[in-house]
């Protein structure tokens, strides 16, 4: 049995401004309809002798993990939650403590949920090519087909095939190196012998976890430990919060595999991108006859080689080559489209600057459903809230703001402090200071309404919760 590993614990800060550290890209819809994380798991889910997913995240994203695998049909086995992030030898380390739980030894093959794969077919094809080596207590990565000398990825060198392969092609791997410089990168392309590193892994859990613990006890120790006293909660294990943060810090490659002499590379050449900037969207997305990726609402004039995505407004364009123009409501990138890297360094200083824009869109999404921030002064906010059909805000109050409600479209039912009572469109109520409140949708369309908000204090810090359906405490977004 194959138990897939989602990981799916990216920040994804040089698809900025789009992606945000609490929407980061793998939630987007970047080249299709479906988003990175929908698609990383069907991809899989036409596999054959493979279990529901195991998916490890941020607990922040517990929800949005759960509502968007939940709306392409997939149940996964269990959702992980990290209290930190510890990169990936440590999620990969209790994906799989958690996979021997019930005295099993799965196959686990472990996938960034933030990858696009065109191949799909060949895809999958690989996975059951290469499923006997992991059985034969293997390591594999996998490694892609280089099409160009890429600088921005870190490179796999391949050894001599292993003589007991069916396929050849399936190689020792001779060493893992850095991202190389340009002259490099083409000395590489040129030899043939070296890979991309995808990040892919695919192993039995006892070889990752007997490997780990030889170079790396300490990190395993404190996996074991959060996951020992870790607590379930529907359909989410919280990992001991304590535990998971003493654990160190290092990624696979960094912990096991480049130290292991059980590493194989398999290649493929499946149309991988990570999707790690702009410039790697722009290889995955269909170009007009003008070489011009337009999303949105965009008109250009004389306008070549550009990427163009309008959220909310219409974005005009004349005359430019080679850009890369993101509008979203509160923020705008523009930036040559061979600078797109460096839109870290953006991230870096709206962050350094404790500025909102680098961790939150305008529109915020709740287990609930979401609101968009649609104005802001010193002593008022107004919002635009949307409760999808059988959906309830907790039962809260708030120490320094009232609020007043109107609906827009569907049903409201309103718990104000003793009172129980049904708005319908165009109705409105008030909410004082101090008193306890829920707003509920419980009809079959989404409840639309806006929120007026007035008082010394706005910030989302000033919830009292005493009931949540989604079991959120205070201080939980």
């Amino acid at each position: 049995m194959i138990v897939p590993v989602i990981l799916s614990g990216g920040s994804g800060t040089r698809l900025w401004p789009l992606s945000r550290e609490t929407y980061p890209k793998q939630f987007l819809p970047l080249v299709d309809a479906q988003t990175l994380l929908q698609n990383t798991a069907v991809r899989i889910a036409g596999l054959t002798d493979v279990s529901a997913p195991l998916v490890i995240c941020n607990a922040d994203h517990r929800f949005m993990v759960a509502e968007q695998l939940r709306s392409v049909g997939i149940q996964p086995a269990t959702v992980l939650l990290e209290p930190v992030g510890r990169n990936t030898a440590p999620a990969v380390a209790v994906a799989a403590l958690h996979a021997q739980r019930e005295g099993d030894d799965p196959i686990l093959l472990v996938l960034p949920a933030d990858h696009v794969i065109s191949d799909v077919a060949g895809f999958r094809a690989a996975i059951h090519q290469v499923a006997p080596q992991a059985e034969a207590g293997r390591l594999i990565t996998f490694g892609i087909v280089p099409t160009a000398p890429e600088t921005g990825y870190g490179y796999i060198k391949a050894g001599a095939p292993l003589e007991e392969s069916v396929e050849s092609t399936v190689c020792a791997v001779e060493r893992f190196v850095e991202k190389p410089d340009l002259a490099t990168a083409r000395g590489y392309l040129e030899s043939g012998r070296y890979y991309w590193n995808s990040g892919m892994f695919m192993f039995r859990a006892s070889t990752f976890l007997a490997e780990l613990e030889r170079f790396a006890p300490a990190m395993l120790t404190a996996c074991r430990q959060a996951l020992t006293a870790s607590h379930l909660d529907t359909d989410f294990c919280w990992l001991e919060r304590q535990a998971f943060a003493a654990c160190p810090k290092d990624s696979i490659d960094y912990a096991v595999m480049e130290k292991t002499d059980r590493a194989v590379v398999m290649p493929l050449a499946v149309g991988w991108n990570d999707v790690g900037s702009w410039a790697a969207l722009w290889d995955v997305t269909p170009h007009d006859t003008d070489g011009n990726i337009l999303r949105g609402d965009v008109i250009t004039v004389e306008t070549h080689d550009t990427y163009v995505d309008a959220a909310t407004r219409l974005v005009a364009t004349v005359g430019v080559d080679h850009l890369v123009v993101v509008e979203t409501p509160d923020a705008v990138l523009v930036a040559h489209k061979d600078r797109v890297q460096e839109v870290k360094e953006i991230v870096a200083r709206l962050q350094a600057s404790a500025r909102p824009e680098s961790r939150t869109h305008r529109k915020v999404y709740r287990p609930w459903g979401c609101y968009d921030a649609i104005d802001m002064e010193a002593r008022f906010q107004v919002k635009r809230i949307m409760i999808r059909p059988g959906a309830s805000i907790s039962l809260q109050m708030h120490h320094h703001r009232a609020e007043h409600w109107v609906v827009v479209s569907g049903t409201a039912r309103v718990a104000r402090g003793d009172e129980v009572f049904l708005l319908t469109e165009n109705q409105s109520t008030y909410i004082p200071v101090g008193v306890q409140h829920r707003l509920t949708n419980p009809g079959k369309i989404p409840l639309e309404i806006i929120e007026i908000q007035s008082g010394s204090y706005l910030a989302e810090d000033d919830i009292v919760r005493f009931e949540d359906i989604y079991g959120r405490g205070n201080g939980e977004e």
